[in-house]
């Protein structure tokens, strides 16, 4: 039989897991892409090891495997996909999506030019190109995705931007 410790255990693991996924979504920008697929799958693995709990915990390798599952999956990977969603390319792409936003507004327009993100990457000292021809979604530099450095001379890291009116989606590429 199950005792109740057991199922207040799983209870308290379960909702700390639920706690942790959601302020761990909620802290990334929400202009990037969040991963949600891997989120959810962290998530999911985190809830089944917190439901193991409920079930025979006289075993002692049951048990150190469900912990080792309730830290990784609960705690572990939902914080250090949130801390790496932002390196340094991806900030510079998002001050540069922040500014391109500011100067389509200050002009009057309900949209972001591939003009305004030129501008603002010059002004930052980046380089802007575009996905490469040979791809499929390859457009040319005069249309989204744009490819932004920000060291024109480094060919990687680099992120995507691309707009959609006044809403900026960023991610690396």
């Amino acid at each position: 039989m199950v005792s109740v410790s057991s199922r207040v255990q799983a209870l308290a693991a379960g909702g700390f897991c639920v706690l942790v996924a959601v302020a761990a979504a909620v802290l990334v920008d929400g202009r990037l892409d969040r991963h949600w697929i891997l989120r959810g799958l962290t998530l999911a693995l985190a809830l089944c090891c917190a439901s193991l709990l409920v079930g025979d915990q006289t075993r002692r390798l049951r048990r150190i495997i469900v912990a080792v599952g309730l830290t990784m999956f609960g705690v572990v990977f939902p914080v250090t996909t949130t801390t790496w969603a932002s390196p340094a390319e991806i900030d510079f792409a998002l001050a540069v999506a922040t500014d391109a936003k500011a100067a389509a507004i200050k002009a009057g327009r309900t949209a972001v030019t591939v003009d305004d993100v030129r501008a603002v990457v010059t002004a930052r000292g980046g380089a802007v190109g575009s996905v490469p021809a040979d791809e499929p979604a390859g457009r040319g530099a005069d249309a989204y995705p744009l490819v932004l450095r920000a060291d024109p001379a480094q060919g990687r890291p680099r992120a995507c931007l691309s707009f959609t009116g006044l809403d900026a989606k960023v991610r690396s590429c």
